[in-house]
């Protein structure tokens, strides 16, 4: 019976191993602070910082964002779930869709030919046109500036990190070897110490570079984030006017429900009327248009009424018809 068995290199292990050892030795001993250690040119330590910075705000400003756009924790880490599994996010309703079947519902058991049931479904009508509104901002803003945000995180600050974990593993690896070189005793053991000395010192400058041409391009790559904010705030323009227009029509539509109010002249005041339920009548004289109480009665009947109205009026101004 043939067992098919890992081709394991002893020699590589080993070795590797060993490095490890190393690596670990000469971290100690710089947390103690007995050996000296490679520092890195100021350049690159701007670089390295920035790209520490633009790491940290951009995570900051993604969640925020979508925290805005789906206030429920609950719901982002769903979506994000499905996102994951690369599957369609569950379409659920909205708090402004809640409220908008709600009030179409009350307004139909209310009554249709009732002004409050009426206006119960213009409303819960224009709460819908919020809800999709809603929606399609939030589908907007996602292509247009999280998922672009979060692709960067995911894949150059990914790929930046990784390799400044290589050069930091690549200087370890350098300032061991400059120790071993110090504390060889033999020709023999020092030219070896030498030798892995350069080895090192070649890797480190070419992962340095490497390094550096990866952190440069953090200016390109925020130079794309200005687009998507500026996309961003279209979608919130766009957004924030349909909301708008939405709500006009709906007050347009609502003054049309209104029944107007009568009024009154009263020392040239416009004033408002008794209620509906008292009849008026308009009449004019000399060009000015005056409202005057239709009662068979004499003006001591105006005077109560309008004392009901706690209205400061002189009698002499009163036009009765």
């Amino acid at each position: 019976m043939n067992i098919n068995l890992p081709n394991f290199n002893v020699k590589n292990l080993v070795k590797e191993a060993g490095s490890t050892i190393s690596r670990v030795v000469q971290l100690t001993e710089e947390k103690l602070g007995t050996t000296e250690r490679t520092e890195y040119d100021l350049h690159f330590q701007n670089l390295a910082e920035r790209a520490d910075v633009t790491k940290s705000w951009t995570e900051k400003i993604v969640r925020d964002t979508e925290s805005v756009l789906i206030p429920n924790p609950q719901n982002r880490v769903e979506d994000f779930i499905f996102e994951k599994i690369e599957k369609t996010k569950p379409k659920r309703l909205s708090n402004l869709e809640h409220l908008a079947l709600d009030m179409i519902e009350a307004g139909g058991d209310f009554g249709q030919d009732m002004a409050y049931g009426q206006a119960l479904i213009k409303v819960g009508q224009a709460e819908q046109k919020l809800g999709q509104c809603e929606h399609d901002f939030i589908a907007t803003s996602g292509i247009c500036f999280t998922q672009p945000l979060r692709k960067f995180l995911d894949g150059e600050m990914k790929t930046i990190s990784k390799e400044r974990g290589i050069l930091e593993t690549k200087r370890l690896d350098l300032d061991a070897c400059k120790n071993r070189v110090k504390k060889a005793r033999s020709m023999l053991g020092q030219q070896s110490a030498e030798r892995d000395l350069r080895v090192a010192q070649a890797e480190f400058d070419r992962q340095s570079e490497i390094t550096k041409l990866l952190l440069d391009g953090i200016s390109t790559s925020q130079a794309s984030h200005l687009r998507h904010l500026h996309a961003f705030v279209q979608a919130q323009v766009r957004y924030y006017k349909q909301c708008g227009d939405v709500m006009e029509q709906l007050q347009r539509e609502l003054a049309k429900m209104q029944h107007p109010k009568p009024r009154l002249r009263i020392n040239s005041e416009d004033v408002d009327g008794p209620p509906s339920s008292v009849s008026m009548h308009s009449c004019d004289s000399d060009s000015t248009t005056t409202v005057g109480l239709g009662l068979d009665s004499d003006n001591d009947n105006i005077v109560h009424l309008l004392e009901d109205f706690n209205i400061d009026f002189d009698t002499s101004a009163i036009s009765t018809v």
